[in-house]
């Protein structure tokens, strides 16, 4: 079965950092494009940043808002996914879900992924 279980979210002040989690259990990990993505209150779900399966290359790609301050990062020995945010802004207030899926398909867009977790919220506030 699989699973998927972020961590690590919580309230920062604008400028600051934060490292998200994702805790993945029940597939192969390589077999799997992962992703991020963030839903704020009254909005459609986004893709943040995605790596395709081994299979596809593991490409890494970035939405344009946080290029250059978001960095996703895989470890295969811990089975975990995580996303490092820098240089926070108040806009990237938001729940943020990873996901997992065997689909090939654009890795920013919600179709690719058939396995979601629960979400970390993150707040940039002063």
């Amino acid at each position: 079965q699989v699973q998927l279980v972020e961590s690590g979210g919580g309230l920062v002040q604008p400028g600051g950092s934060l490292r998200l989690s994702c805790s993945a259990s029940g597939f192969t990990f390589d077999d799997y494009a992962m992703g991020w993505f963030r839903q704020a209150p009254g909005k459609e779900r986004e893709g943040v940043a995605g790596i395709s399966s081994i299979g596809s290359g593991g490409f890494t790609t970035y939405a344009d808002s946080v290029k250059g301050r978001f960095t996703l990062s895989k470890d295969n020995a811990k089975n975990t996914l995580y996303l490092q945010m820098n240089s926070l802004k108040p806009e990237d207030t938001a729940m943020y879900y990873c996901a997992a899926g065997r689909h090939v398909g654009p890795p920013l867009w919600t179709s690719t992924y058939e396995y979601w977790g629960q979400g970390t919220q993150v707040t940039v506030s002063s």
